[in-house]
């Protein structure tokens, strides 16, 4: 499959497989995060890979009670480092460098089989306890990551031209 079959086809996975995830393809998913660009490429984030049930769970729950997160075998969250840096075009740049980070292993997953789904609704004040993060970081997402119980059916998407425009905005 190439990078546009697997743009094309992902979808964002909300029941999983009770299976683990080998160990090297773990680290296989990991190194496309840290391939990931980021501004000046430093790099502001980390992520911290939940493999622990209870921890799981626990984070489930503060996700609003969504239990599916708990069933994957790994929940990455992804920790802005810097979240007071702005860039010079006056957008705060934690969350485009996460999300870049996060978004390669999104592509990463798919390739491999794996599912995966973008979480961002969560108390952050909880995330952070349960992951011992300080209050100076932040969480930007939680990803649970596993095999597929399911195949998500397809999403309908805008038509180019909805989200498009050339030369200026009108």
């Amino acid at each position: 499959m190439d990078i546009y079959d697997i743009i094309r086809t992902r979808r964002s996975v909300r029941a999983y497989q009770d299976q683990p995830i080998p160990e090297e393809l773990l680290q296989r998913l990991l190194e496309a995060a840290r391939s990931a660009p980021s501004a000046s490429n430093r790099q502001p984030w980390k992520l911290i890979v939940v493999r622990d049930p209870e921890r799981r769970r626990q984070l489930a729950i503060a996700a609003r009670e969504q239990m599916f997160i708990a069933q994957a075998p790994v929940v990455l969250a992804a920790v802005a480092l810097d979240p007071e840096r702005v860039f010079t075009c006056e957008v705060p740049g934690y969350p485009v460098d996460a999300a870049i980070a996060v978004d390669h292993v999104t592509l990463a997953a798919a390739a491999e089989g794996l599912g995966t789904c973008w979480i961002g609704a969560f108390d952050q004040a909880r995330v952070r306890q349960i992951l011992q993060v300080p209050d100076t970081q932040k969480v930007v997402t939680l990803l649970p990551v596993g095999y597929p119980a399911d195949k998500p059916s397809e999403r309908r998407r805008k038509p180019l031209e909805a989200l498009v425009a050339y030369e200026t905005m009108s």
